[in-house]
């Protein structure tokens, strides 16, 4: 019997270690997001853009380096994963002040989320259930 395959679709970009890319990373994402029909989760992910994004400059990306942004569009998801090169792995605090927020609201709107293993560093993700063709 001959199955059909559906790959996911894949966009990524690479953000440097500069405050500037987070703005950069939102507008590239949300590009993707009309370029694939998905304009009534943009908000959610948009947030969570900012919030993994944030985190992985403040946190994970060492001088010198950068992160890449990828968004995955399977059948039935957005996988939404900022990856980079740093120490550590981001879990869920108690608020600090200003700070703290980030992966409480990437928890709050994602379907699901998560944290991952790379060499080096780690994978920070989250995904949004969707419906609908893909593009």
């Amino acid at each position: 019997m001959n199955e059909m395959i559906q790959l996911p679709c894949v966009r990524e970009r690479f953000c440097r270690r500069e405050r500037q890319s987070v703005p950069a990373a939102r507008k590239f994402a949300h590009e993707v997001l009309a370029d694939w029909g998905l304009g009534r989760i943009q908000d959610d992910v948009l947030l969570c853009v900012s919030e993994l994004a944030t985190n992985a400059l403040v946190h994970g990306v060492p001088p010198g380096r950068g992160y890449l942004l990828r968004l995955w569009r399977y059948e039935d998801a957005l996988r939404v994963e900022v990856h980079d090169s740093g120490d550590g792995s981001p879990r869920l605090r108690e608020p600090d002040g200003e700070s703290g927020r980030g992966l409480m609201l990437v928890a709050a709107v994602a379907d699901k989320w998560g944290v991952g293993e790379r060499v080096p560093g780690k994978v920070a993700w989250c995904e949004f259930e969707v419906s609908g063709p893909r593009p």
